[in-house]
């Protein structure tokens, strides 16, 4: 109980709003009230909605004449045991009335335990209406929980409120699905000055706990300090994402160091959307991973993304997602992409290693890490740098990690001097560089056969980042790997009969292929796997520089050693010397893919193969600016 009433309780008469409750009354205090009923030992009095009591008839005036309805003035004389009020009655006087607005004992989030009655207070990030009850997620300083309110069967209970609304729930705190639920007795909006106290309270905890961990690279490389700081900006975006109850959609390349960077994104914001979240449940509608198959963010992909967010929005009240871009979206392709997203507001952030075109993309990303805007480029992998973002988002993941920058730099050929130091971390945790060079072979090849699925378990354990059986995770690892070996020598021996070889105008070696008349279709490898690996081969033959190009009826893939292509300025130079082709790609300098009109195809790849012969040689080009 409150002392409200303990200064001045002879002075002052408190008229108490609709929804007081006991904790506002005050023994001896003086209330106005209005007669509930007449009996013959005194009369009921009713105080607030759910505070009523009795007026005995002893304590009544004498020859007090009451009727049901009658304004009156009553003493509070005891709070008894079972909760029964007793009052006296007061003769009206000239005293002062002061109004009294219930102001309940607020839980956090973060303290509700199930069984007991609880009020919350905060801003409502998703209503959602079920064939039972209305479903209100409401987010505080220090979580967020599903709150139930049940007008009737599949019927929309305080259908005045909105997204972003700030809210007073009260009700009784429940398990559902492994976590808690409020099941709702009352829902109030808070409006004006007490929504904005709220929402500034709300504010102030989730700018603190957004901040990222403080966690240092896994090793030292100069290199990769100004993209590490570039991280923390990404990861105080996606925590704050999370605090605020939207959703993230992540969108990678589906290859090694795409898988390398998004699982372990995954890992650590499945375990902060279960930190920050009542129930358990939250993880599965929050977070989506999905692979991309180009290297940048096709319309295919925005569209299916855009109509799921809408969907969403539509079936589950859920706010628009955040997009993720890892190990692609930093190129002028990827442009139309973020313009559709951007009619409806939908925040967008980048990770990636290809080279960029910033000037492009910059303008409709909330941020964009990239190691060639600060002097680097490809060899800091994109699932090198996911690690440490990982590790600031929750850093209780690290030892699981140990060995990922190292499977990131294999699968994606990194020649960078840190990749020494990634080989020795994962060394420490049990992992040979034969290890993690299948693990490579094995992710390939099991995004290869996903398509367009994130196969969580099963990728799960074959990187073993949350794996709890290491037998398994070698036994599945060899197996693909073995599958991946076969199939890929396979497809090589079937078109090393048809490889064309020539000398370019720099002497480089420059071996070419149609992969559409003398390779597997529809299976493993695919023509950017089939050239890479029909260039190692090349490559491990004689060491000198070599170029090789695979090639379709609307596309070629590209593959350097030695000689100092830039991918990205060639693609530049196609489209404007050779408008009619239609050509388009990019890539890495010295390796990706183009598209062009299929009528165009032999003028295309001429003009391409000249422009590889006027490219330097460079035997060295492994140690530059990566390092």
């Amino acid at each position: 109980m409150t002392d409200r009433a303990a200064e001045s309780t002879d002075k002052v008469v408190y008229d108490l709003a609709a929804d007081c409750t006991v904790d506002d009354l005050n023994v001896d205090g003086l209330y106005h009230a209005t007669v509930d009923g007449v009996v013959e030992y005194g009369v009921f009095v009713q105080l607030a909605d759910d505070l009523s009591g009795l007026v005995h008839d002893s304590k009544l005036p004498s020859g007090a004449d009451n009727s049901h309805g009658d304004e009156v003035v009553v003493r509070l004389l005891e709070i008894r045991e079972n909760g029964d009020l007793a009052f006296a009655a007061v003769e009206p006087a000239d005293r002062p009335t002061e109004v009294v607005v219930h102001v309940p004992t607020i839980t956090d989030v973060a303290e509700l335990e199930a069984g007991e009655e609880a009020t919350v207070e905060g801003e409502v990030v998703q209503i959602k209406q079920t064939s039972g009850p209305t479903v209100l997620r409401v987010r505080d300083a220090t979580g967020i929980v599903a709150c139930a309110a049940f007008e009737e069967a599949g019927v929309r209970a305080y259908p005045d409120l909105r997204l972003d609304d700030v809210v007073r729930v009260t009700g009784t705190v429940g398990d559902h699905n492994g976590g808690q639920q409020i099941e709702v007795t009352d829902v109030t909006h808070l409006e004006s000055a007490g929504g904005t106290e709220v929402r500034e309270r709300i504010e102030a905890a989730v700018t603190e706990r957004a901040e990222p961990a403080n966690v240092d690279p896994l090793i030292e490389w100069p290199t990769f300090e100004p993209v590490h700081e570039d991280l923390r900006e990404v990861a105080r975006l996606l925590r704050r994402t999370v605090l605020e109850g939207r959703p993230i959609r992540v969108r990678h390349h589906a290859d090694g160091d795409g898988m390398c960077a998004a699982l372990p994104i995954q890992l650590a914001l499945e375990n902060f959307v279960r930190e920050v979240n009542a129930d358990d449940d939250a993880a599965r509608h929050l977070f989506k991973r999905l692979p991309s198959k180009a290297p940048f963010y096709e319309m295919e992909d925005v569209t299916r993304d855009l109509n799921f967010a809408l969907e969403g929005r539509e079936r589950h009240g859920q706010k628009l997602p955040f997009l993720l871009m890892l190990d692609n979206g930093s190129t002028e392709e990827d442009v139309p992409a973020y313009r559709n997203l951007a009619h409806y507001d939908v925040p967008i952030a980048v990770v990636d290693h290809h080279h960029p075109d910033p000037d492009a993309v910059r303008p409709l990303l909330d941020a964009h890490v990239n190691p060639y805007l600060h002097g680097g480029d490809y060899r800091v992998t994109t699932g090198m740098m996911c690690v440490e973002l990982a590790r600031m988002v929750d850093p209780s993941i690290t030892d699981a990690l140990r060995h990922v920058p190292a499977v990131a730099g294999l699968s994606d050929r990194s020649a960078a001097n840190a990749m020494d130091d990634y080989l020795a971390l994962a060394a420490e945790a049990g992992y040979e560089h034969e290890d993690l060079e299948a693990v490579g072979e094995a992710l390939d090849y099991a995004a290869h056969w996903l398509r367009y699925s994130e196969g969580h378990p099963l990728v799960t354990d074959v990187l073993n980042i949350d794996c709890d059986d290491r037998d398994r995770h070698e036994e599945l690892v060899g197996f693909l790997a073995d599958r991946a070996e076969r199939d890929a020598t396979r497809q090589v021996e079937a078109v090393k009969p048809h490889v064309d070889h020539e000398r370019l105008a720099s002497g480089a070696h420059l071996y070419r292929v149609d992969l559409d008349e003398y390779a597997y279709r529809f299976t493993y490898p695919a023509p950017g796997k089939t050239t890479g690996k029909l260039h190692d081969r090349k490559v491990e033959e004689h060491g000198e520089p070599v170029v090789t190009v695979g090639y379709g009826p609307d596309f070629a893939v590209l593959r350097s050693d030695g000689v100092r292509l830039d991918i990205p300025q060639m693609v530049e130079e196609l489209v404007e010397e050779l408008p009619e082709a239609g050509v388009s790609g990019g890539g890495h300098l010295v390796v990706g893919s183009i598209k062009f009109v299929p009528g165009r195809r032999e003028e295309t790849l001429d003009t391409l193969f000249e422009k590889m012969g006027a490219a330097a040689i460079d035997e060295d080009l492994g140690a530059t600016a990566g390092d």
